[in-house]
């Protein structure tokens, strides 16, 4: 008996021992769970994720019916409206593209946009396919474009008939390469521009479908004439563009932040990025977008990173991203660059100039070394099949990756980005002014102690000499160990000179970057 209240009494000790040890835990999970507020300074508080850190690399694509013309440009819903008596109109004259659209299709009030959507089957499309493709690329991240201007969503919502479950392809897009995505263990991304509806379509011109009531549900609200150009954002003010038109009433501005917490309610996307011209959206919508995604993110226990462009969001409060641009130099904080494929066009178009795989490798290593990350954007075609030349590209930059992934991968930024004779750059859409890097162009990524340094070119004769880390330098903290190239050989010859490290060149492998690992000694 003695011994059966021994027994007992040890299980009420225990038990009330890990009824204690677990109300410690729930008490810390509470302590370290933040609520957010709609508020920037609030908002400021949410911190970027380290599997953003280490991604470096994602994949997405701009797909829609628009895709279906494959003309020029994925504005081609906008430019199509363009005739010679819209206040957009150069010299009175119609744009180039409703010219076309108008000899292919017909007039404006017998086919208009919507009538591209039945067009848009994506009867090819597979979404293991393109999550095979993606993950073999290299990504770490991806996902569709969800909404673009044009109006129709890529998902299956219960907001609007105009979707791609009810119409055209008759599938929910995002929820197929959503599951697809992440059981490769990938992030899934949800990129928006639904602001710039607001004005994207002539609802006022009657000579058009788009100012039919019955298709307000695509084309938008009715605007008058005065008011009808795009709005135009404060970034566009400063630029000396044009004037500012008003901003998006009420119900558009509902509807917008509604359409962002289905997609949240329904995809968990790990990360949301937006087009620019949310400031035409009322500052208190995105203020309550960012504080509904963070907070549903709390409570799911997940890491998640929303990015902004201009001034869109207060800065701090989520990731800055460019367009078609990257910084000069290295940043002290976190940023993300969009860039297409193609140097024409975001979505397929019939006449592409694909940049070459050389370019893009290039340019993301000079992203990452100056503390970025890259979304690259490929143009599927209508019936959803990827072009061979964009799936060429995708599976080089795989390969490329495969073997010198780990001066990409998990890295952080050195002293100093890099040293050449390239100069980068800056603005708006400003990667054509950028030319070709050459062997001179060297940029440099940090694992712990690990050293990588990244020529962009094989360089000439036979060393690669870094003049960063010439003798008596204040860059290199501690004594050089080895030297290997990756996927070539190790141990490579090596000294510090006055005018800098020279590495003796083994035999070349590889086609694009080459990475040096410089290895210190503990």
């Amino acid at each position: 008996m003695k011994n059966y209240v021994l027994m007992l009494l040890s299980v009420i000790l225990v038990s009330c021992g890990s009824k204690e040890k677990k109300q410690e835990t729930d008490n810390a999970t509470k302590k370290d769970t933040i609520t957010y507020e709609a508020d920037w300074e609030s908002l400021k508080q949410h911190k970027t994720p380290d599997w953003f850190l280490d991604a470096k690399f994602g994949i997405y694509c701009h797909w829609g019916p628009y895709s279906v013309p494959a003309y020029e440009t994925e504005w081609y819903a906008h430019w199509m409206y363009v005739n010679a008596d819209n206040p957009e109109a150069r010299n009175g004259k119609a744009h180039e593209i409703h010219d076309y659209h108008v000899k292919t299709y017909g007039p404006l009030d017998k086919f208009g946009y919507k009538d591209f959507i039945p067009m848009f089957k994506a009867e090819k499309f597979d979404p293991a396919e393109w999550a095979d493709l993606f993950q073999k690329a290299g990504a770490k991240f991806a996902g569709p474009v969800s909404e673009h201007a044009d109006g129709f969503a890529m998902w299956d919502s219960e907001l609007t008939e105009w979707d791609a479950k009810d119409m055209g392809p008759k599938r929910d897009i995002m929820g197929e390469l959503a599951k697809e995505i992440r059981k490769r263990d990938m992030k899934f991304i949800a990129t928006y521009h639904r602001q710039w509806l607001f004005g994207w379509y002539p609802t006022w011109d009657e000579t058009t479908d788009a100012s039919d009531p019955k298709y307000a549900g695509l084309y938008g609200p009715k605007l008058k004439k005065g008011d009808n150009v795009m709005p135009r954002s404060k970034h566009d003010i400063d630029n000396g563009i044009e004037k500012y038109y008003p901003v998006a009433d009420q119900a558009f501005n509902d509807d917008w932040l509604n359409r962002l917490k289905e997609i949240i309610d329904k995809y968990d996307p790990d990360l949301v990025w937006f087009d620019n011209k949310m400031d035409i959206v009322s500052e208190a919508h995105r203020k309550a977008f960012l504080q509904y995604y963070y907070n549903e993110a709390e409570k799911k226990g997940q890491e998640v990173v929303s990015t902004y462009k201009f001034y869109d969001f207060a800065e701090g409060s989520a990731v800055y991203d460019l367009e078609r641009a990257r910084m000069s130099e290295k940043k002290d904080f976190p940023w993300l660059t969009d860039d297409s494929i193609d140097w024409k066009a975001w979505c397929h178009i019939s006449d592409p100039d694909y940049k070459s795989t050389n370019r893009l490798i290039d340019f993301l290593v000079d992203v990452v070394s100056k503390n970025g990350a890259v979304l690259l954007n490929i143009t599927p075609r209508a019936d959803g099949t990827i072009p061979e030349p964009v799936k060429e590209r995708l599976l080089e930059m795989g390969q490329w990756l495969k073997v010198n992934g780990e001066a990409i991968y998990g890295t952080r930024t050195f002293e100093i980005y890099g040293e050449g004779d390239a100069k980068v750059v800056e603005g708006h859409l400003s990667e054509r002014s950028n030319d070709d890097n050459t062997a001179k162009d060297i940029r440099f990524t940090t694992k712990g102690d690990t050293l990588y340094a990244i020529a962009l070119d094989w360089p000439e004769g036979s060393e690669l000499v870094i003049t960063s880390f010439k003798k008596g330098n204040d860059l290199l903290s501690k004594e050089i160990k080895s030297i290997d190239l990756l996927g070539g050989e190790s141990n490579l010859n090596f000294e510090i000179k006055d005018d800098g490290l020279h590495i003796q060149l083994p035999e070349k492998t590889g086609d694009h970057a080459f990475v040096f690992k410089i290895n210190p000694k503990i």
